[in-house]
Parts: C-alpha cells; sequence; structure tokens
C-alpha cells in the first residue's frame, strides 16, 4: 500500500526568519500567499494534516474547509526545538557562536544545539508520526503541512542523502513537495 503527501512548507513569518523552532508566531500577508500561490489549482486531497503551530494550522484549517476534507493536527509534525537558539538568525549566531553554528550545519545528528531536542530524537519523533499515516489512511492522497526541518529530514531520506546533510536540502517558505510512502516506511520522491 502507498500513500501520497504533498508536503507544503509554511510561509514567511510575523517574527521573521532564523530558528523559529517551537515559536508560534502566525504568518504574514506574503506567508499566506506564498502557501495559496504553491496549491494554486490543486485540489484533492482526503484529508489535510498538519503541525498544530499556527503558521501551519491556521493555513491548513482553510484548505481543509475550502475542501471539504478532515484537518488533523499532529503534534509529532512540530519542527525542531531550538533550544537557546530559537528566535535567533544565523547571522546573529555567527557573531556569537560561529563555531557551534558551523559544526550544527555540517552534521546536525553530531551537534546539538545549546538546550535543543537532539536531532535523532526530532527524527524519530517525525518519522512516528508519519509512518502511522499509512494505516490510517492507506492509498490515500494527503496534503501536510508543516515546516521546514520536517521536511528537509523527509525528503534527505526520500533522496538517499547521508543523514549528515539533510540541512542541505532546500525547501523555500511555501514550498512544495510530493512523496510517496509505502506501508513498510519507504519514502521516494515524484514530482507535484
Amino acid at each position: 500500500m502507498t500513500l501520497t503527501l504533498d508536503l507544503l512548507r509554511h510561509g514567511e513569518t510575523e517574527l521573521g526568519g532564523g530558528f523559529r523552532g517551537s515559536i508560534d508566531d502566525a504568518l504574514t500577508a506574503q506567508g499566506w500567499q506564498q502557501m495559496q500561490d504553491s496549491l494554486s489549482g490543486r485540489t484533492g486531497w482526503s484529508a489535510v494534516v498538519s503541525s498544530p503551530l499556527r503558521r501551519c494550522a491556521d493555513f491548513a484549517a482553510g484548505i481543509a474547509e475550502a475542501n471539504g476534507c478532515q484537518l488533523i493536527r499532529m503534534p509529532g509534525l512540530r519542527e525542531m526545538h531550538f533550544g537557546d537558539w530559537e528566535g535567533r538568525s544565523a547571522s546573529e549566531l555567527m557573531h556569537t557562536s560561529a563555531e557551534a553554528l558551523g559544526e550544527f550545519w555540517a552534521d546536525p545528528y553530531a551537534f546539538t544545539p545549546p538546550a535543543a531536542e537532539p536531532m535523532v530524537a526530532f527524527a524519530d519523533r517525525v518519522l512516528a508520526a508519519v509512518g502511522a499515516l499509512p494505516r490510517a489512511y492507506p492509498q490515500q492522497h494527503l496534503l501536510v503541512v508543516t515546516h521546514g526541518g520536517v521536511m528537509r529530514l523527509l525528503l534527505a531520506r526520500a533522496r538517499g542523502l547521508p543523514a549528515k546533510d539533510l540541512l542541505q536540502v532546500e525547501v523555500p517558505h511555501g514550498g512544495l513537495f510530493r512523496l510517496r510512502l509505502t506501508s513498510n516506511g519507504e519514502l521516494s520522491e515524484c514530482p507535484c
């Protein structure tokens, strides 16, 4: 059994870029537009699955209602918690923690930011949440509204990249990607 997942990253947020993590800020008008543009002309999902954070869930609720389908908020699809780096930009960290930032970008599994969720725990959480979907929604097509970190993890796995390279995967605000997920957890990327 195969499940089709359309992964949509949230758009620009009110508090700007950087390590958003658990910060629950809303989308800007531009952020809403980025997501709407990505989904232009697309419909037909069996359900909309979303991170519970506002930057995903607010938009997901509207799409579910417009498409007459169920909205499922999955805590496992939250962004990684960045600990002491929450709300800080990479440029700011370059001035205060350049070496640590470099270590994180080089291999996020080997370096955890201070007080942050370890990448292994983040990956386990996300993969458990996504892995439950084929049993609950066999052979269906779902829209998954989530975060850059979640999408990088899933896309890196689908592309067969080494785990340490997941931060090299580009996922723009409002980015849309399609994956196939088998009941045994195998991911593959396909065109949208």
